[in-house]
Order: C-alpha cells, then sequence, then structure tokens
C-alpha cells in the first residue's frame, strides 16, 4: 500500500529542522520545506507489492476480450512511462538552469523522483505485455518546454500547469485499477506529483515576482502556444481505447476544460496577468 505524506500546513508537528536561512533568503523558505517533504516521501521501485498483486487489472472472458482488454491497459502505462521519460529530461534542466540553492537543492530530488517513476513504469510495462502505441502530443509538448527561452517558462508550465493536472489523472487510473500494482503506484505518484506542483507554486512566486515584464508576458505567450497541443493530448486515445475515448469524450471535454481553467487560476494567483490566454474550446 502507497504510504502517506503530509503536505505542508498539515506536518508542522512532525516537521524536520530546517535548513539554516539567513534573512535575506527568507523567500525560498517554501522551497526548502519542499525540498525536507521531499525526502521524507521518497520511496523504492522494489517497495511496489510486485509479487503480491496483478501488475494490471484481470478479467474473465474470452481470449479476444482479454486482449482487448490487456492493450487498453498497456496503452494507460504506456503513455506515462513515456511523460516520465519525458520528464527526467525536463527535470534535469530545472536543476541545470535554476540559480538559486535552495532550488537547486529541491531538483536533485525531483531528478530522482522522475528516475525512479520511469524505472517503475519500464517494469510495469514490461510485466503488462510491452509498450503501446505513443503518445504524439507529448513528444510535441516535451519539445516546447525543453526549448523554452526562460527559466520562469519551464516552471510554470511543467510544475504549476503540468504537474497539476496529472493529480486527477493519477487518482482516475488507481480508482479504475483495484487491487493492482498499477494502482499503487499511481498512488505514490500522487504524492510526488503534488510536491513537484507545491514547489513549484512556491519557486514561481519568488521568480515571477522579480521578473521583469518582458518575461512575464514570454510565459502568458508560451501558455498560449501550449494549449492547444495540450487539449490535443488530454483528448488522444490510442486504437487500443479508441472505443473507450469515443464513449467517455463529452466527460473527457468537461475536465479538459475544468483542468484548464485550475491553469489559468494558479497562473493568476502568481501574478501573472492571463487575461490573453486562449482556453482551447
Amino acid at each position: 500500500m502507497a504510504r502517506h505524506v503530509s503536505l505542508p500546513g498539515q506536518m508542522e508537528s512532525q516537521q524536520l529542522p530546517p535548513l539554516e536561512q539567513s534573512d535575506d533568503r527568507a523567500a525560498y523558505e517554501g522551497v526548502l520545506r519542499y525540498y525536507e517533504l521531499a525526502k521524507r516521501a521518497e520511496w523504492q521501485v522494489r517497495d511496489l507489492p510486485w509479487s503480491e498483486m496483478p501488475p494490471i487489472p484481470e478479467y474473465k472472458g474470452s481470449p479476444q476480450k482479454l486482449a482487448r482488454r490487456r492493450d487498453m491497459w498497456r496503452s494507460v502505462v504506456t503513455q506515462q512511462l513515456q511523460a516520465d521519460e519525458l520528464a527526467v529530461e525536463m527535470a534535469t534542466q530545472l536543476f541545470r538552469m535554476a540559480p538559486d540553492p535552495e532550488a537547486k537543492l529541491y531538483y536533485t530530488t525531483m531528478v530522482q523522483d522522475e528516475s525512479r517513476h520511469t524505472e517503475a513504469w519500464l517494469r510495469l510495462v514490461d510485466a503488462a505485455g510491452g509498450r503501446g502505441e505513443p503518445d504524439p502530443y507529448l513528444d510535441q509538448l516535451a519539445k516546447m518546454q525543453i526549448e523554452a527561452d526562460t527559466l520562469e517558462e519551464k516552471v510554470v508550465n511543467m510544475q504549476v500547469f503540468y504537474e497539476r493536472l496529472i493529480i486527477p489523472r493519477f487518482r482516475l487510473i488507481a480508482r479504475s485499477s483495484r487491487g493492482t500494482v498499477l494502482e499503487d503506484l499511481c498512488n505514490r505518484l500522487t504524492i510526488d506529483d503534488g510536491i513537484h506542483h507545491g514547489s513549484g507554486m512556491a519557486y514561481g512566486r519568488v521568480l515571477i515576482e522579480n521578473a521583469p515584464v518582458k518575461t512575464k508576458k514570454k510565459i502568458v505567450e508560451s501558455s498560449n502556444r501550449m494549449l492547444p497541443i495540450f487539449a490535443q493530448h488530454a483528448l488522444w486515445r490510442p486504437k487500443a481505447r479508441e472505443l473507450v475515448g469515443a464513449l467517455m469524450r463529452d466527460t473527457d471535454v468537461r475536465r479538459l476544460r475544468e483542468d484548464l481553467e485550475t491553469g489559468v487560476r494558479l497562473a493568476t494567483s502568481l501574478g501573472l496577468d492571463v487575461s490573453d490566454v486562449q482556453i482551447p474550446s
């Protein structure tokens, strides 16, 4: 079973002693809190119940039905593996670019997290029967993120936006795969990505508060370029999930719009003027 980790604001009585922090670095205290939390929340791939539970949901029925169901779950695992393979590269870039020591400390844990997630997905996709069809829009989103000009764009797009919006997906996958390694993994990733998002909010506030108007404008421009591709990614389904995707289309569109509206609210809370951001319909 996945372990419970309280987020900041719920863990004061258990919180580890903070690292030394001078008055002129007080704005980075939130980043350091997430660094300490990330260390406490760390787990290992061997902790997953590999020998106790099936890797993905199991069903009864004809060989054809079982093959279709397995292909569907293989496609789910493949998409998450692809996302975390790309996230390793993006987290490594954040570590390289961040000028602040508090952020560099935090990004050491984020690189380790994304690497561990990839390791777990690789083992799970093998146990599920191999990779399925890759998501072409994920590659486009990663390319845009990696080629973004400023650290501020990268933090807002990856940690504030992507990391926050993946959490409901992990919860949905976990609810649909009870009693499996996949459920356990998604529960763990929900915690990890919650920490990634929280640290991005903490660091993003500092970065944006000190950013020139030109940089803030670039973030909004980057968001407008990214959102249509994100929408395509959110609604894309491989052949193995075409039927389910068609049945769930209206629900998926509603969830997408809610997710994008959440992203806009988060950007506004950081002090960005996102009045020009266009939410795809």
